[in-house]
């Protein structure tokens, strides 16, 4: 009987950090199936422009200590006043956040083999936490573009 070796583990930050190109590919091929987002007629690269800073942001929040609070992200905010702009609504910058945190796990779950298992859960945690604030400040930044 041949025991199989257990293959290295690597923490989600890592694995987001490895496979950016990856999470953003993902992305990008939901909202193109979103008719709604699709209303608005961006090139892949204005669309998509905003990703790596708030990927980055989260890699960092995930090496953070696990007590650690959301962070102030300039990127989100920025973000959301750029889709201001861009004639986005509030529901489109909400699924495009959605849409961010399915691209995220579906890419954890792609390396369900290698993930640190012991820190997982923590992570899928940290990772709803600041992606949610992430669209909070979005949002924030995005009304008050739309206020002024």
């Amino acid at each position: 009987m041949k025991q199989t070796e257990a293959l290295p583990t690597e923490s989600v930050a890592s694995i987001l950090e490895r496979d950016l190109n990856a999470v953003i590919q993902r992305w990008i091929s939901l909202v193109e199936q979103n008719h709604e987002l699709t209303v608005v007629p961006l090139s892949i690269k204005d669309r998509a422009a905003h990703l790596p800073k708030l990927i980055q942001d989260l890699i960092t929040r995930l090496r953070l200590p696990k007590s650690a609070i959301a962070l102030d992200s300039l990127s989100a905010r920025e973000h959301g006043e750029l889709r201001h702009k861009q004639g986005y609504t509030v529901p489109m910058v909400v699924d495009e956040s959605r849409l961010l945190q399915v691209s995220i796990f579906s890419t954890l779950n792609d390396n369900v083999r290698t993930v640190d298992l012991s820190t997982l859960l923590l992570d899928v945690i940290t990772i709803a936490d600041e992606v949610d604030s992430q669209l909070k400040q979005s949002a924030t930044r995005y009304m008050e573009s739309a206020a002024a």
